[in-house]
């Protein structure tokens, strides 16, 4: 099966009640955990490459990983482009390959994020076979590689706009911004409650007014989450356990993801979770491990935690298992 676009997966999932998870992808024991849980689900899956993963494993190297795994697992994949944020990173992912790319023009005004994302979505339709493009509007606070918006500065997508916005764009999807964060520190202390049994902080709920209102505007149109890691609090205590320093991590509560993957949402970026995963795998094989210098070792079990994690997500949480 070779990679496929995300218009059918989204049509699917819009009309399934599901949604597709799209994990961030930046070696090869991340590409095999990921896409390994998603054949023993019988899962389509989103492989997303942010501007971090193209600098740090070069596009060739992810792009051979990515067709590799198309061959070991048989599923419906499609190679994403995270955060692309200009003209020329799209159109390089696009002729290389890639059936998906999302251009990131919600920092620029209005009239401008139109402007270049219209300019992505000609290019990539014209392209054989056809190329799906995913736009942004609203802008999400905390840090992913080359994406940082500092809290406070962040801004909730206006329903009023994405009627406009998606007819002069032609983008296939949008992401829009409802309360979710980037990073393993989504909120603020003081923006969470505590869990008096627990002293856990409780993040603040995620707008679904907005979300309902956008739907409403945008009948049968697929809707991506950005920031959507839920940030487990075990890898947390396995991590901190084994010489991790991590205070404070909160992320987006698991059955809000689910609640938003049952209505419009079609895509569920997930990529702070995986890099928990793998660093607890790692962390507590080496502590156990003092003597042990193989990298298969302490890397394989960072893999198998990051199995464990997408296998956890698409069966309670995005609901996209037995969905092929």
């Amino acid at each position: 099966m070779p990679l496929v676009n995300t218009k059918e997966m989204f049509e699917k999932a819009y009309e399934g009640g599901y949604a597709i998870g799209a994990f961030n992808c930046n070696n090869m024991e991340i590409v095999q955990a990921i896409t390994e849980a998603a054949k023993e689900c019988n899962s389509p899956v989103i492989l997303q490459v942010s501007a971090g993963a193209r600098k740090y494993a070069k596009p060739i190297y992810l792009k051979k990983l990515v067709e590799a795994a198309v061959k070991d697992t048989n599923i419906p994949i499609a190679l994403h482009l995270d955060h692309g944020a200009d003209f020329e990173i799209c159109k390089e992912c696009i002729d290389s390959g890639f059936t998906s790319v999302m251009i990131d023009a919600s920092s620029k005004s209005f009239e401008e994020n139109i402007a270049l994302t219209r300019k992505v979505v000609e290019y990539a339709h014209a392209h054989v076979p056809y190329v799906t493009v995913e736009a942004e509007l609203g802008t999400l606070a905390g840090i992913e590689d080359d994406v940082n918006v500092a809290h406070g500065s962040e801004s909730y997508t206006r329903p009023e706009d994405v009627e406009e916005f998606v007819r002069r764009t032609g983008c296939d999807s949008l992401a829009i911004a409802i309360g979710t964060s980037h990073g393993a520190y989504k909120f603020k202390p003081e923006q969470c409650t505590v869990d008096p049994k627990t002293g856990v902080l409780i993040p603040p709920p995620l707008r679904f007014d907005i979300l309902e209102e956008i739907s409403k505007r945008l009948p049968g149109f697929p809707i991506v989450l950005h920031g959507s890691s839920s940030v487990n609090q075990e890898y947390v205590k396995i991590i901190n356990n084994n010489g991790g320093s991590l205070k404070d991590a909160v992320g987006v509560p698991e059955e809000q993801l689910r609640k938003a993957a049952r209505s419009s949402v079609c895509k569920i970026n997930i990529d702070s979770d995986l890099r928990l995963a793998m660093t607890a795998g790692i962390r507590e094989h080496l502590n156990k491990h003092p003597d042990h210098f193989d990298p298969r070792q302490y890397i394989g079990d960072g893999r198998n935690y990051v199995k464990e994690v997408v296998k956890h997500k698409i069966l309670n949480v995005l609901g996209s298992n037995d969905k092929i």
